[in-house]
């Protein structure tokens, strides 16, 4: 069966959202079910893995059969290793430890605004300090109302820190996963890199790095671990979820809504994520929702909605997408 270029757009569009809105939700939620931090981004290594790295080495096989000497890590990676530890390093790694750790601090609405809120704030600057890009007074003005939400946010936990409490610590590992996340998206676009092999390098690259060192460290007991004391189905649908879902499929998702809207409109569909994900939380994981995270919530959407409403579409192939991953 062969669907039209608007049902597969629209089709990738709804998996896209439904799957950064789940990712919030569930991240949080698995935050009281066992599983410590580092359990649930080994699982979600583990889990992109299974897929990625066969995909890869299939992607390579006529390159090798010729002769050509291709990728690297050993043959899992598809990009070169410059490129490969720079991505793995941002997206592969630090972005999902950092974002992992977080939700064990802070509720689900406040990653609700920072993590994808201050994706456009980190990219924007990041692009002008490396890339040189310029910065049109809408999306300043964007940028400016995104900063007003982080704040409202961020800062009214800052000032519960002296009071003793740690939701603080959550919205700052946020702010920094969404500027690993930034970094790595600039370093796509700086390399030309293309969409799906980025994914492929950085998925690599954490396995080779992350899962020997973390199994080590287990096992010598230097660092805890709850991988034994939970069911398998919850390691399972970790894997599943985190790993195939919110690397995987909505990396492939996203590629194929920004081909079909292009990267503006998309970017404005991507902007009901923070509502969503915040609505989530309170009638999934029963949150409270105070006034500052309602103000922030339409500041940073808002922020967003007015960036992009005056940019003027690009052409997009599928080189130097950054691969949609929450």
């Amino acid at each position: 069966m062969r669907f039209s270029s608007k049902t597969v757009g629209l089709a990738s569009a709804v998996i896209t959202v439904f799957i950064w809105t789940g990712f919030i939700v569930i991240a949080r939620a698995s935050a009281s079910r066992g599983l410590l931090p580092l359990d649930i981004a080994l699982a979600r290594i583990l889990g992109a893995s299974s897929i990625l790295l066969p995909w890869a080495w299939w992607l390579m096989r006529p390159a090798r059969q010729a002769g050509q000497a291709v990728g690297s890590l050993g043959g899992l990676s598809p990009l070169p290793l410059a490129p490969t530890l720079q991505a793995g390093v941002l997206g592969g790694l630090l972005y999902a430890v950092l974002a992992y750790i977080g939700f064990f601090f802070a509720p689900a609405a406040h990653a609700s605004v920072l993590l994808p809120g201050s994706l456009p704030l980190w990219t924007t600057l990041l692009a002008w300090l490396v890339l040189r890009e310029k910065v049109s007074s809408a999306r300043a003005m964007g940028l400016g109302f995104i900063v007003l939400g982080d704040v409202l946010v961020g800062g009214a936990s800052l000032l519960k820190a002296l009071e003793g409490g740690e939701v603080w610590k959550g919205d700052l590992l946020f702010m920094t996963a969404a500027c690993c996340w930034a970094g790595y998206s600039v370093t796509v676009r700086r390399h030309g890199l293309d969409a799906v092999r980025a994914t492929m390098a950085i998925t690599a690259f954490a396995f080779v790095s992350f899962v020997p060192v973390y199994l080590v460290l287990i096992g010598m007991g230097v660092l805890p671990t709850h991988l034994l004391q939970v069911p398998w189905s919850e390691v399972l649908f970790q894997a599943v979820f985190q790993g195939v879902g919110s690397v995987v499929i909505s990396g492939i998702t996203f590629t194929q809504m920004v081909r079909h809207f292009g990267p503006v409109r998309s970017t404005m569909i991507t902007a009901l994520v923070p509502g969503l994900s915040a609505l989530g939380a309170v009638w999934f994981l029963g949150e409270p929702m105070h006034w500052n995270l309602l103000a922030g919530l339409a500041l940073v959407t808002g922020g967003i909605l007015f960036g992009v409403r005056q940019a003027r579409p690009v052409a997009v192939s599928g080189v130097a997408i950054a691969g949609g991953k929450p």
